[in-house]
């Protein structure tokens, strides 16, 4: 099927005015989307920091510990794109107080559990209930904010993404410390229900372009994104040469090209394919891939780094990770606002290129007994890359398209997200299984050296997709197509 063929039987809709939205909704809807979001990222971090906890409470093996996290970033991309859709079709913030009473339930049922098993079947309720709400956060903000104004509110959610990154490593250490590994779960429950309860009084409902369900496509997609994340989950364990690994990989590559047939030719595809035409679209997707691969990859390592390698108490080690995971709630919001008079380019690339070089410093310095002062300048310069990157792949992503698919290309992105995140702690896990153990701090850091190399390596091969992002002109042009 030639791409004219594609443009006429798919027409890219265009979407609704949004700059005639009244300033107090605009003001809270960038909130309620804000706070969904950093439940979201709150609870990758503030588990992250509990590690070492949850492996002498529940007993837990590696294997447990990687699964605490990657149950819920398993579940969470592969359902991604069908949380987007079902947004599109039932009303985004229906869906958007669905998806947070799911995922309040599976922090409760999560920190009521007593075994390693329990604690990561929750994880996945905890998925599922993320999976519905975070693309939507992107798309409610879209809807409500003009082009020209889209950056600098997309900063500020990216602001607070960051600060549920921010906290997560201090409010875990001292929940741990403090009261019990239970209540970085428990915290989520009251600000969820009420964050539901606001939703359903203040946002406005709207709903996608497309009414009708793409089922075949939703099953095609949910099981090639499966296939693709298992793989590496069980990596570790099972060995990336194993049956049951290069099965679920060929398993997920083949069900992923149907799933793209099936777009290509049926009327109402729940990702239209001409947008991966979009330089801004595509650059930015591969981005935010390679992004988190190193992102949630080194995250895994460097939480345990304070704690196992370095002897630090969680309140201790989430305050020192602080200068780290505090640089996208200050950095964000100025490089998005700045975004919008500069392109988003720029800061992809910028931040891609120190992402790499403070993981790349750390891995240098890491040393038994290291001084912390020795580690700030790497962490400042890693976490300001980060920054740089979260407010500007989003803008990117969601400006490419009309707004009425902002929830498509939010899902879209947020699935290529988590699945890095589950790729990136498989391979470091993996390279430092291989190199080091959890025997002494030495071992540790014998193992944490090689890893966090690999982690620093990988953001510049998503420097080759910033390269290759339109610049702020060009963008000004893709926009221009997208809402005509």
């Amino acid at each position: 099927m030639t791409t004219h063929q594609i443009d006429q039987d798919h027409p890219i809709p265009s979407g609704p005015s949004v700059g005639a939205a009244p300033a107090a909704r605009k003001g809270w809807t960038l909130a309620l989307a804000a706070l969904g979001v950093f439940l979201t990222s709150l609870d990758v971090v503030v588990v992250a920091t509990a590690l070492p906890t949850l492996r002498s409470d529940l007993h837990a093996s590696l294997s447990d510990l990687e699964w605490t996290i990657n149950a819920y970033n398993l579940v969470f991309a592969c359902l991604m794109l069908t949380g987007a859709s079902l947004g599109d079709r039932f009303g985004r913030r229906r869906l958007y107080v669905l998806g947070l009473l799911v995922f309040t339930a599976g922090s409760a049922a999560a920190a009521l559990s007593s075994t390693a098993g329990e604690l990561i079947a929750s994880r996945v309720l905890q998925g599922v209930g993320a999976a519905v709400l975070m693309p939507l956060t992107l798309t409610l903000i879209s809807n409500a904010f003009p082009v020209e104004k889209r950056g600098a509110a997309i900063g500020i959610w990216g602001g607070v993404s960051g600060l549920g990154v921010a906290a997560g490593p201090v409010l875990g250490g001292a929940i741990v410390d403090g009261i019990s590994w239970q209540w970085i779960f428990w915290i989520n429950v009251p600000v969820g229900l009420v964050v539901a309860a606001l939703s359903t009084r203040l946002l406005k409902e709207s709903r996608g372009p497309r009414q009708q369900l793409d089922l075949p496509g939703l099953v095609m997609v949910g099981a090639a994104l499966f296939g693709l994340t298992w793989a590496p989950v069980r990596a570790p364990i099972a060995g990336w040469g194993s049956a049951e690994v290069i099965g679920a990989l060929l398993a997920g590559v083949v069900l992923l090209a149907a799933f793209l047939a099936w777009e290509s030719r049926t009327r109402t595809p729940m990702l239209p394919l001409v947008y991966f035409k979009r330089r801004a679209f595509t650059a930015a997707n591969g981005v935010t891939f390679f992004q988190f691969i190193s992102l949630l990859g080194s995250l895994f390592m460097i939480t345990q780094l304070f704690q196992i390698g370095l002897g630090y108490s969680p309140l201790e080690a989430g305050l020192r990770i602080l200068v780290w995971m505090a640089m996208p709630m200050l950095v964000a919001p100025i490089a998005g606002g700045l975004a919008d008079r500069f392109g988003n380019k720029p800061f992809m690339l910028a931040g891609l290129l120190l992402q790499a070089a403070g993981a790349g410093w750390l891995a240098a310095v890491v040393e038994p007994a290291v001084g912390y002062g020795t580690l700030v300048g790497p962490l400042i310069v890693s976490g300001v890359g980060i920054a740089m990157c979260f407010p500007t792949v989003a803008n990117a992503v969601v400006g490419s398209v009309p707004a009425a698919d902002s929830g498509v290309a939010a899902g879209t992105n947020s699935a290529l997200r988590e699945l890095g995140g589950v790729f990136g702690i498989a391979i470091v896990a993996a390279v430092f299984a291989a190199q080091g153990g959890y025997g002494s701090a030495t071992d540790f850091i014998d193992g944490f050296k090689p890893a966090i190399a690999v982690a620093a390596a990988v953001p510049v091969l998503g420097a080759v997709f910033a390269a290759l992002a339109p610049s702020r002109a060009q963008e000004q042009l893709e926009r221009s197509a997208a809402t005509a």
